[in-house]
C-alpha cells in the first residue's frame, strides 16, 4: 500500500498549506508537520522549506509529487483488480457532488448501496468541484459527481483523475404559470427574447452558459434581475419577475406560479454532468456498479421531467 506520508505531502501540494492539508486529511496541524518532515528524514531528501511564516514544496518535492501520480494510479489499479478477483469491495466509500448531484442522484445511490450492501459504509459529502477534487486526492472520497464547466480543472488533462459522462443535463425554461405560453409543451428562445430574464451575474458559468445560447439565435435577451441559487431564481419567476432556464435534474417541486417548458430549435443550452475519480480505481467494481446506478437515476429524471415534475 501507499505510505500514508506520500499521501498527505500530495495532499499538501494540493493545497498549500498545512492548515488546509489538516482540515482535508483530518489530521491535526502538528500531525501534518510531523509526517511531512518524517517523509523527509526517511527518504533524505528536502521536500519543504520555509517560505514567510509557512511552507512550501522545494523543487524535489514538486517533483516527487508529480512523479507519485503513476505510482498512485497503478495502486489504484491494483486495489481494484484485487477485490474484484477476491469478490471483495471496500468497508468505506466517499460520494461527493453539487448540490443538485448530491440531492437528486448521490442521495439516492447512497440508499441503494446501504439496502444491497448493509456493511458498507457510504458517507456523501455536498462540495463544489474544486472541493471534490481536493476529497479525492485526499481520499475521503471515491468518486465525485461534479458539472464539468464548473471545475477550473479538466479531468481528462489531469493525471490523477478520469471521468466518465453520466449525462449532458439539458436547461428548461421556466415561466409564470399566467404567462400567454404556459399552456404549451416547449417553447424556442426567440419567442422569450423580449421577456426580462433572471440569470446569474456576468463573469458566472451560467452566466456564459446563458449568453452562448442566445447568441447561438442571434438574439440579446433583456437581464432584468440576478439569482445565484436555482431556489431563488425560482421564487423570483412564481413573482412574475420575469422568465429563466432551470437543469432538468432541478425540481420545480411545490414551486407556486411556475411551469416549465423544453426548449426547442436552435441554441438548446445544457450542463455536462460528469463522474469523476481516481486513476486507477474506475475498475473497481463498486466503483462500477455505482456508475450504472447514478446513469440509470439520470436518464430516469430526464425522461420524467417535465411532463411529471418529481
Amino acid at each position: 500500500m501507499i505510505d500514508p506520508r506520500l499521501l498527505t505531502l500530495r495532499v499538501f501540494a494540493r493545497c498549500g498549506t498545512v492548515g488546509a492539508t489538516a482540515e482535508l486529511t483530518g489530521y491535526s496541524p502538528s500531525a501534518v508537520s510531523a509526517q511531512l518532515r518524517e517523509l523527509q528524514r526517511v527518504l533524505g531528501m528536502q521536500l519543504l522549506t520555509k517560505d514567510g511564516r509557512g511552507v512550501r514544496l522545494t523543487a524535489t518535492g514538486r517533483y516527487l509529487v508529480a512523479g507519485s501520480d503513476a505510482l498512485i494510479a497503478q495502486w489504484e489499479s491494483l486495489r481494484a483488480a484485487a477485490m474484484a478477483a477476491g469478490d471483495q469491495v471496500q468497508s468505506h466509500f466517499g460520494l461527493g457532488g453539487f448540490s443538485t448531484a448530491a440531492a437528486q442522484l448521490l442521495a439516492p445511490l447512497a440508499a441503494t448501496l446501504r439496502s444491497t450492501r448493509p456493511l458498507l459504509d457510504v458517507h456523501v459529502l455536498e462540495a463544489n468541484p474544486a472541493r471534490c477534487f481536493d476529497l479525492l486526492v485526499a481520499e475521503r472520497i471515491d468518486l465525485a459527481v461534479i458539472v464539468a464547466m464548473q471545475s477550473d480543472i479538466y479531468v481528462e488533462d489531469d493525471p490523477r483523475f478520469e471521468q466518465t459522462v453520466l449525462l449532458d443535463d439539458p436547461l428548461d425554461v421556466i415561466i409564470p404559470s399566467d404567462h400567454p405560453l404556459a399552456s404549451r409543451e416547449t417553447v424556442t428562445l426567440e419567442e422569450l427574447a423580449s421577456e426580462p430574464w433572471i440569470t446569474e451575474a456576468a463573469g458566472s458559468t451560467y452566466h456564459a452558459l446563458f449568453t452562448a445560447a442566445f447568441t447561438a439565435v442571434g438574439v440579446t435577451p433583456r437581464i432584468a434581475h440576478e439569482a445565484v441559487e436555482w431556489e431563488t431564481q425560482i421564487a423570483f419567476v412564481g413573482a412574475g419577475l420575469g422568465v429563466g432556464l432551470l437543469p432538468r435534474l432541478a425540481p420545480l417541486r411545490s414551486a407556486e406560479n411556475v411551469v416549465r417548458l423544453r426548449i426547442t430549435g436552435k441554441g438548446k443550452p445544457a450542463r455536462r454532468i460528469v463522474a469523476a475519480v481516481r486513476k486507477g480505481s474506475i475498475a473497481s467494481p463498486l466503483i462500477q456498479e455505482s456508475l450504472g446506478i447514478l446513469q440509470v437515476s439520470a436518464n430516469r429524471i430526464l425522461t420524467a421531467r417535465p411532463e411529471v415534475d418529481l
